[in-house]
């Protein structure tokens, strides 16, 4: 696959990174070919898609005709955007990378080197899920780190207990969103809970006014309002985005009260963990109880295949702490996600990634692309061996 950019392996300064290499080098190995997406990015899919996290810590830059740019916060999008630009694109193809990202940490540098991989188009998504812990893992392997704790969950299995409820779209759409903020989505519940609209007062009649209009008049009328009032973006949404806001607040202002057995479900359902052939068992006994079993079963019977693969690779199960409470904080992540952190200790984690299907629809493919994905970021790594 072609690639237009200036990444490189060095950062943009430092020195080359012998261990980094050799871990690249044996996902070459693997079959994935390496890539170099530029590191100047288009910023608005990472402002629509990446997720409140990622958006507040971007570097943001305007090319001289207007043109809204990024230094590359992550490399998923960058890597997705050159395979849809590739002769490749809608045919199964997998991509390794090492290369720097730029975010702003607290005292820490903003530049930061990331390797990892991103497999697109590949039918067998359980053991595409499968082989992405193994190789993650194989990442730690090499710096030392034999058994990290693998913390996995699967944003699918939530988002399928949501789809069936009786529940507005608009909620349906907001819960899911949510997901990976934890506090949002306990205030969302509470929320559902009243059966009211938290907006500010003074916005309440011209919410409730556009609660029952037509959906798309609707949008037309407040993104005009907002060009009127000379409204071209706020903290880097457009003024379409503004107006999906709004209209998504006053559908949620207008849905009745959450019955209190159907939030008591779904904090069920956020508690089940722990071993995930155990959890499995669960989630179905929830499934039956809750007359789910049908609307759970796709994501069900992919979480148990994905299950038998990872033994398969000789992943021992009892190692991994899944959880269905558990997201990583980025909106384009749709099922098996994981985190590969050092137990002696706590914070960030050492590898991380999960499946993102959603995202190649969403960058401008005409039809779904499966994609999956982990990232490891060399300077934990880095310091694990230095410590170890």
């Amino acid at each position: 696959m072609a690639m237009n950019g200036t990444g490189n392996t060095r950062g943009t300064t430092g020195p080359v990174d012998t261990r980094a290499e050799a871990l690249v080098a044996s996902y070459e190995r693997a079959g994935y070919g390496r890539v170099m997406p530029a590191i100047l990015q288009p910023a608005e899919p990472f402002l629509d898609l990446s997720g409140e996290d990622i958006r507040k810590r971007m570097y943001l830059t305007a090319a001289p005709g207007g043109a809204e740019l990024c230094l590359r916060p992550d490399l998923t999008i960058p890597v997705s955007r050159d395979y849809l630009a590739s002769p490749q694109a809608g045919r199964a193809a997998g991509f390794c990378y090492l290369g720097p990202v730029f975010r702003h940490r607290d005292d820490q540098p903003a530049e930061f080197l990331q390797a990892g991989i991103e497999s697109f188009g590949r039918p067998d998504r359980a053991a595409a899920d499968a082989e992405m812990l193994a190789l993650g893992l194989e990442a730690t392997a090499g710096y030392g780190l034999a058994t990290p704790d693998i913390r996995t969950g699967d944003v699918a299995l939530f988002a399928a207990l949501i789809a069936g409820l009786e529940l507005a779209p608009a909620w349906k759409r907001r819960l899911v969103k949510d997901f990976n903020r934890k506090t949002n989505l306990a205030l969302d519940l509470e929320r559902l809970m009243l059966g009211g609209n938290n907006a500010r007062p003074e916005y309440q009649g011209v919410l409730a006014a556009l609660a029952g209009s037509d959906p798309k008049g609707a949008h037309a009328l407040v993104t005009d309002l907002l060009s009127i009032a000379g409204i071209n973006a706020v903290g880097g949404r457009s003024v379409a985005e503004i107006a999906d806001r709004f209209l998504e607040q006053s559908a949620l202002g207008a849905s009745t009260k959450l019955p209190r057995d159907v939030r008591g479900l779904i904090e069920r359902f956020l508690a089940i963990g722990g071993d995930p052939d155990e959890s499995a068992g669960e989630l179905r006994a929830l499934a039956a109880d809750a007359n789910l079993a049908s609307e759970l079963a796709p994501a069900l019977d992919l979480f148990e295949s994905r299950n038998g693969f990872l033994a398969a690779r000789d992943i021992d199960l009892k190692r991994i702490k899944f959880s269905t409470a558990f997201g990583r904080g980025f909106d384009y992540y749709t099922g098996f996600v994981f985190e590969l952190t050092d137990p002696s200790r706590t914070g960030d984690p050492l590898v991380a990634g999960g499946r993102y299907d959603g995202l190649l629809t969403r960058l401008g493919s005409a039809e779904p692309i499966a994609a999956v994905g982990f990232a490891a970021w060399i300077e934990r790594l880095n310091a694990y061996g230095a410590a170890s």
